[in-house]
């Protein structure tokens, strides 16, 4: 009878063991199907916003009558594969860049196609901000099971890694940072 309850009280401990793991494996899996879908919706808003600034060029052009170079930034990026962080980083610069030419060409505001691309691009930037923080949220739970015991252990087995924040910084603004 005792080597029953000895031999009963260890399978039950073991189940106990594998159902955490299983619970905890699943949790890590959740949360990589939800940091997976943000980086689906953040990817699909930074081809929004790139897109309106393509757009831009040819609008900016035949409003203005310039042979300048307009929005470089988009133009080097037509052929580069970028991932989303890097792209963020770019596309900010660029819309820096399709501000100052709002503010050097005033005839643009007349152009209907051009305050519509500024409209969608003010949108984009509240989309782009709602799904940054809900990103750096999804990441900072995943990032507490990888550290923390005993999830680490799954996260050790399955070679899970802390992940980095979408901090929407531009690439100087990093190195300046850095450099202080």
């Amino acid at each position: 009878m005792n080597t029953f309850i000895v031999i009963l009280s260890v399978i039950i401990v073991v189940d106990l063991i594998l159902i955490l793991l299983v619970a905890t494996y699943n949790h890590f899996q959740d949360y990589i199907i939800r940091i997976n879908e943000a980086e689906v919706n953040i990817d699909a808003t930074l081809r929004k916003r790139f897109d309106l600034l393509n757009k831009s060029i040819g609008i900016i052009k035949s409003n203005t009558k310039t042979e300048d170079n307009i929005l470089e930034i988009i133009v080097k990026l037509r052929s580069k594969k970028l991932t989303n962080f890097e792209l963020d980083r770019n596309l900010y610069d660029a819309i820096n860049e399709f501000h100052m030419i709002k503010e050097k060409y005033p005839e643009l505001q007349s152009s209907k196609e051009f305050v519509k691309i500024e409209i969608n691009l003010i949108e984009s930037e509240s989309e782009i901000v709602g799904l940054r923080k809900y990103y750096n949220d999804i990441i900072t739970d995943y990032n507490k099971l990888v550290k923390t015991f005993p999830s680490n252990i799954i996260a050790i087995i399955k070679n899970y890694k802390v992940k980095e924040y979408f901090d929407g910084n531009s690439i100087e603004k990093k190195k300046e940072t850095v450099n202080l």
